[in-house]
């Protein structure tokens, strides 16, 4: 079991493929100072105690590596980007098939 502070006692599950994500994979995250900047997908993580759940996330503006956390309904299939906007269901709401998925 991992304590976060801050959260409630509980057990934190961390998976690192999601909704079609796996690590490494490029994502965009429909946040207003965020969109622009390039991200990649890290993990998803579930409080199982309080059902809480988050998407963490590796990048930035051009050569930085910030690692962040969002709510999953913000992230969206790097093709959804159009310049500065973002268009279509996010992850959360139309999960992805895996790159290894042979029905691809």
């Amino acid at each position: 079991m991992v304590e976060t502070p801050g959260l409630p006692s509980g057990r934190i599950r961390r998976v690192g493929s999601w909704a079609g994500l796996v690590e490494g994979d490029p994502v965009a995250v429909n946040v207003a100072r965020q969109s622009r900047q390039r991200w990649v997908f890290v993990a998803h993580v579930r409080n199982e105690a309080t059902g809480e759940e988050w998407v963490d996330v590796r990048g930035g503006r051009p050569g930085e590596l910030t690692r962040r956390s969002f709510r999953p309904d913000v992230i969206y299939p790097v093709r959804a980007r159009r310049g500065s906007r973002i268009t279509g269901p996010s992850l959360y709401d139309a999960p992805q098939l895996s790159v290894n998925d042979p029905r691809r």
